[in-house]
Protein backbone atom coordinates (compact mmCIF):
# COMPACT_ATOMS: atom_id res chain seq x y z
CA UNK A 1 0.00 0.00 0.00
CA UNK A 2 1.55 3.31 -1.02
CA UNK A 3 1.78 6.37 1.25
CA UNK A 4 -1.08 8.38 -0.35
CA UNK A 5 -3.45 5.42 0.05
CA UNK A 6 -2.37 4.89 3.66
CA UNK A 7 -3.00 8.55 4.45
CA UNK A 8 -6.39 8.49 2.72
CA UNK A 9 -7.41 5.32 4.55
CA UNK A 10 -6.33 6.58 7.97
CA UNK A 11 -8.13 9.90 7.43
CA UNK A 12 -11.30 8.20 6.16
CA UNK A 13 -11.32 5.65 8.99
CA UNK A 14 -10.85 8.35 11.61
CA UNK A 15 -13.68 10.37 10.07
CA UNK A 16 -15.98 7.35 9.79
CA UNK A 17 -15.38 6.49 13.45
CA UNK A 18 -15.69 10.15 14.48
CA UNK A 19 -12.26 9.69 16.03
CA UNK A 20 -10.29 12.89 16.45
CA UNK A 21 -6.72 12.43 15.28
CA UNK A 22 -4.39 15.04 16.75
CA UNK A 23 -1.90 16.44 14.25
CA UNK A 24 0.95 15.44 16.56
CA UNK A 25 -0.28 11.81 16.60
CA UNK A 26 -0.94 11.46 12.85
CA UNK A 27 2.66 10.59 11.83
CA UNK A 28 2.83 7.76 14.37
CA UNK A 29 -0.57 6.43 13.32
CA UNK A 30 0.55 6.46 9.68
CA UNK A 31 3.77 4.57 10.50
CA UNK A 32 1.88 1.97 12.52
CA UNK A 33 -0.78 1.55 9.83
CA UNK A 34 1.91 1.13 7.15
CA UNK A 35 3.49 -1.61 9.26
CA UNK A 36 0.12 -3.30 9.81
CA UNK A 37 -0.62 -3.12 6.06
CA UNK A 38 2.77 -4.66 5.27
CA UNK A 39 2.18 -7.50 7.74
CA UNK A 40 -1.31 -8.10 6.34
CA UNK A 41 0.07 -8.21 2.81
CA UNK A 42 2.68 -10.80 3.79
CA UNK A 43 0.00 -12.93 5.45
CA UNK A 44 -2.32 -12.62 2.47
CA UNK A 45 0.28 -14.44 0.38
CA UNK A 46 0.49 -17.40 2.74
CA UNK A 47 -1.23 -20.53 1.47
CA UNK A 48 -4.19 -21.62 3.59
CA UNK A 49 -5.66 -25.09 3.41
CA UNK A 50 -9.29 -25.95 4.15
CA UNK A 51 -8.08 -27.80 7.25
CA UNK A 52 -6.22 -24.78 8.67
CA UNK A 53 -7.75 -23.17 11.73
CA UNK A 54 -7.05 -20.04 13.68
CA UNK A 55 -4.98 -20.43 16.81
CA UNK A 56 -7.25 -20.75 19.86
CA UNK A 57 -4.96 -18.60 22.01
CA UNK A 58 -2.75 -15.62 21.26
CA UNK A 59 0.13 -15.22 23.69
CA UNK A 60 2.08 -12.00 23.25
CA UNK A 61 5.76 -12.00 24.12
CA UNK A 62 8.12 -9.19 25.00
CA UNK A 63 10.69 -8.13 22.38
CA UNK A 64 13.51 -9.45 24.55
CA UNK A 65 11.88 -12.91 24.45
CA UNK A 66 11.97 -13.13 20.64
CA UNK A 67 14.00 -16.05 19.26
CA UNK A 68 17.51 -15.03 18.21
CA UNK A 69 16.73 -15.97 14.60
CA UNK A 70 14.12 -13.20 14.42
CA UNK A 71 16.53 -10.46 15.48
CA UNK A 72 15.68 -7.01 16.76
CA UNK A 73 12.50 -5.29 15.65
CA UNK A 74 12.94 -2.41 13.18
CA UNK A 75 12.44 1.10 14.50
Amino acid sequence: MDQPRIEAYVDAAAAALDLPLAPAHRPGVLVYFALAAELAESMAGAPIDVCDEAAPVFAAIAPEDLPAAVGPLPR
